[in-house]
């Protein structure tokens, strides 16, 4: 299995290099930012599995990069753990509430740390990123890399292979290029929207006449998976 990143959003040092001590320790691969604007822009290039999220820090605070996280499509469903000194009933509900999937109070032990980010990994990773996802007899199983359609393997590339992935993992939402280009090359990678399409027609010629239907054109948006007609 490919390690998980996680990216560490503090303005101390000595904090960052703790937390990263213990995640490596665990076989996690460590990303490290101290300030929000440096983070927005390490998630949209390196797209980490989690994001561990001071909440005061000078200028854009935690607490507002979370919530600007929560509204972007591309990075709605970012897990994030916030890291804080405040214990208060009532910070911890507004952390919450801007999307936070979890919260811990320094001074933590990196076991304990590393025992709640694991539980949000768990909760929040969909089947086809860990576990194999089957739709109506197509089976991407991301354990092998490999796809199989009716118990036939299916050959494709390493690219339309991301984007069967995400597809699988994300059914029944249309897609403009733009995203598809965000989250499936990453968001530093600068190609042309029309690339979408090249790579939607070989994966879709790569499915074969009984499953290229689940890839759909969506008229003045983009694309969709999904196994209803």
């Amino acid at each position: 299995m490919t390690a998980k990143t996680v990216l560490i959003v503090d303005d101390e040092a000595p904090i960052r290099e703790m937390i990263a001590v213990a995640l490596e320790m665990a076989d996690y691969r460590v990303l490290e930012a101290d300030n929000a604007q440096d983070a927005h822009a390490m998630i949209v290039d390196h797209q980490p599995d989690l994001l561990l999220l001071d909440w005061m820090m000078p200028g854009t605070s935690g607490i507002e990069l979370a919530r600007r996280l929560k509204r972007e499509t591309t990075t709605a469903e970012l897990p994030i753990i916030l890291l804080t000194a405040k214990g208060e009933e009532d910070n911890k509900i507004q952390g919450l509430e801007a999307g936070a999937d979890d919260y811990i109070t320094k001074p933590f032990s990196p076991r304990e740390l590393v025992a709640r980010l694991k539980a949000v990994l768990r909760r929040t990773t969909p089947k086809g990123v860990e576990e194999a996802v089957e739709v109506d007899g197509l089976v991407l199983d991301p354990a092998s890399h490999r796809v199989s359609a009716n118990g036939q393997a299916v050959e494709m590339g390493p690219t339309e292979y991301r984007l069967l992935q995400f597809f699988m993992t994300h059914q029944e939402r249309a897609y403009t290029r733009s995203q598809l280009l965000d989250q499936v090359w990453g968001g530093n990678v600068y190609v042309e929207e029309r690339t979408v399409d090249v790579h939607i027609r070989r994966l879709r010629k790569a499915l074969g006449e009984h499953h290229q239907h689940l890839v759909q054109t969506v008229r003045g948006t983009g694309y969709r998976f999904s196994a209803k007609a």
